[in-house]
Formats: structure tokens, C-alpha cells, sequence
């Protein structure tokens, strides 16, 4: 048992003693209340002291029984609190309050539940680009190593309706089970779909037919990293190039070249705009490879006069600095004086 919830037990049973021996001089002795009180505290306390009145032979034995247990249970009380000093629990308690607090402020953030392998790379993702997350880890066995990443977790069963709860699924964006069991992500995602209808979830699946499982169960999507990493390997030698452009693209330590995603919103100026009316190529410097569509379509290599709509994701590659010039841009609505003297230069030129 938790040395916690032992001390809180032994306080208990303490404050139960005081009141039964309170009571009880009271009914033997005839005392009144403050005289029994003290009486039993200078009793549990074995301070010495001598009697408040003379005990009858009914006072004596209880007062005997009294000192037995009341010794017992302070000796006991005395243990815990041994046991959590010297094992840092009070610093872990108030360690995990305030960990709580941060869990419980947390809204459109993603739950990550597993922290093997592939769990760690997803946070560590995640922390480079500022995304808001906690962790969800039945086994968690190195709880410094996480708490010197600055990453916020709990201790607990995802499958379990309380645990996703505690972790805030009710205001989150999204769910990643990357949990090594397909068994207890199917089982994870049946719970996180029943408590969150609207919520993204992403589910690994490892053995072969997990996947349609896995969807059943209401996973958005499902990722296999056997699948994924074969392919990977096998296009590394087929198509080498096309890899290393792929891994420059993508990958955050590159600086040179970066390939992102942008959401078109709905107040955003260049909603019924084209490719080629908005500039974003000839002004800015980026390539649009791809339009995801509200609907779900996927348009490659779209034409320049494609339109925008409002909810389109565009799919850009260019440097960091122009993709963060073109976030800006697209997030502004018409009456802004950056897009008024944007679509001047455009019209002038």
C-alpha cells in the first residue's frame, strides 16, 4: 500500500481514538468533556503527567487499554512519516499536484498514451514544435528522466474511462495510442471514441488485420511502423534521391528547406483567391505541391488557376522563413493593411 494512504489511515484511526477515549472517561469517570480530552491526549501522548482526577478500577483498565493502542498506532503513524521523508514522497506529492493542475488546464492538447519507443520520438516531435500534450503511462519507470524533459504525465491505464478523463479528453484535440499491445489500442480507442466523439485518434497497429479493427473501434487513422519502416528501407535503395529530398524536407534539423502544412481559415483574405492571383509563389518564394481539399481530396501539383478555398489545407515547400511569412499572411482578412499593400506590389508589378 501507498505510504500515504497508510498515514492518512493512521490519522484517521488516531482521531477515532481521541474520540472513543474522550467518551469513555466521560461515561466511566463522569468527567466533563474537557477533563475526559485531556485526559486521553496525555494518555496517547504518554506524556507522564498524572491524572486529571483519581481513576476508579474501571479508569485504570481503560486507560491501560488505551495507552496499548494509542502507542501502536503513534508508533505506526511514526513509521510513515519515516518512510515518506526519506523516500522524497512529500516532494512528489506536491510535485504531482501541481503537475494535475497543469493537466487540468490544458484544452485542444493531445494525449499520448505509451511512452515505449515510438511514444518518446512522438513527444519529442511535439516539444520542437510547440504542441501542447500529456502523456498516459501504465509503467512508467524513469519519472525523473520525464520530469527533466519538462513533459507532463500521469500514471495510469488508458483503457480505463477515469484515466482519459483525469487527462482531459473531454477538452482535447487529438489521441495517439501507441501503446505495443493491439489489443489494449483497440480497447483504448473504444474508450476515447465513446467519451470524445469529435476527437482525432491515431492508433498503431502492429499485428497484420489489426488496422481494420483498429478503424472499427473509431480510429481516424492507423499507422503501422513495420509497414512504414519497411517501405522506407526498401525505397532507400530504389529511389534514393527521392528519399533524401523526402528526410531534407521534413525533417526539423534541416534549415535550409522545410515542407509544411497550412490551414486556409474562413475569414483569411485569400479565400477565392487563385494560385497565381495570390502571389504566394512569385512574392514569397514558396511552392503549393498539394491542396487537401475541405471534403478530404487530395489535389497534386494543383494549376495556377486553382482557387482557395475557405478550410483548404495547402501542402508548401520552401524556406523556414518565407512558410512563417506565408502563415501570417493567410491568417489576415481583407481589411488589413499588410494584404492592402501585398496585393498593390502584386498589381504594380
Amino acid at each position: 500500500m501507498d505510504p500515504v494512504r497508510h498515514l492518512k489511515i493512521s490519522f484517521f484511526v488516531l482521531l477515532m481514538l481521541i474520540t472513543a477515549g474522550t467518551a469513555g472517561y466521560m461515561t466511566i469517570e463522569g468527567w466533563r468533556l474537557l477533563d475526559a480530552a485531556y485526559m486521553t491526549v496525555i494518555t496517547l501522548g504518554t506524556v507522564g503527567f498524572k491524572e486529571v482526577l483519581d481513576l476508579s478500577d474501571g479508569g485504570k483498565l481503560f486507560t491501560m487499554g488505551l495507552i496499548v493502542v494509542g502507542v501502536s498506532v503513534l508508533g505506526y503513524i511514526v513509521g510513515s512519516l519515516a518512510q515518506i521523508m526519506f523516500e522524497g514522497q512529500i516532494q512528489r506529492i506536491m510535485g504531482r499536484k501541481k503537475v494535475e493542475k497543469k493537466i487540468d488546464s490544458l484544452k485542444g492538447h493531445y494525449i499520448i498514451c505509451g511512452f515505449g519507443r515510438i511514444g518518446s520520438l512522438i513527444c519529442r516531435e511535439f516539444k520542437a514544435n510547440g504542441l501542447a500534450f500529456v502523456i498516459v503511462e501504465k509503467n512508467i519507470e524513469a519519472p525523473d528522466k520525464l520530469d527533466e524533459e519538462g513533459y507532463l504525465y500521469m500514471k495510469g491505464d488508458a483503457t480505463l474511462d477515469e484515466t482519459l478523463l483525469k487527462a482531459g479528453i473531454k477538452r482535447a484535440k487529438g489521441l495517439i495510442s501507441v501503446v505495443t499491445s493491439d489489443t489494449e489500442n483497440v480497447y483504448i480507442t473504444l474508450t476515447a471514441r465513446g467519451l470524445n466523439p469529435d476527437l482525432y485518434i491515431m492508433s498503431r497497429s502492429g499485428e497484420e488485420g489489426s488496422d481494420i479493427k483498429l478503424m472499427r473501434a473509431g480510429a481516424n487513422k492507423v499507422v503501422s511502423p513495420y509497414t512504414i519502416g519497411g517501405n522506407r528501407m526498401a525505397q532507400s535503395i530504389l529511389r534514393p534521391n527521392v528519399v533524401d529530398f523526402i528526410e531534407i524536407a521534413t525533417g526539423r534539423e534541416h534549415l535550409e528547406l522545410q515542407m509544411e502544412e497550412i490551414a486556409i481559415p474562413d475569414h483569411s483574405a485569400f479565400v477565392g483567391e487563385t494560385l497565381v492571383t495570390s502571389g504566394f509563389r512569385k512574392e514569397i518564394g514558396v511552392i503549393i505541391v498539394g491542396i487537401k481539399k475541405a471534403h478530404g481530396k487530395m489535389v497534386f501539383n494543383p494549376h495556377s488557376q486553382t482557387k482557395i478555398e475557405d478550410h483548404d489545407t495547402l501542402i508548401v515547400l520552401g524556406d523556414p522563413d518565407a512558410i512563417h511569412k506565408l502563415k501570417d499572411l493567410v491568417a489576415r482578412t481583407a481589411s488589413d493593411e499588410i494584404i492592402k499593400q501585398h496585393r498593390r506590389d502584386l498589381h504594380e508589378k
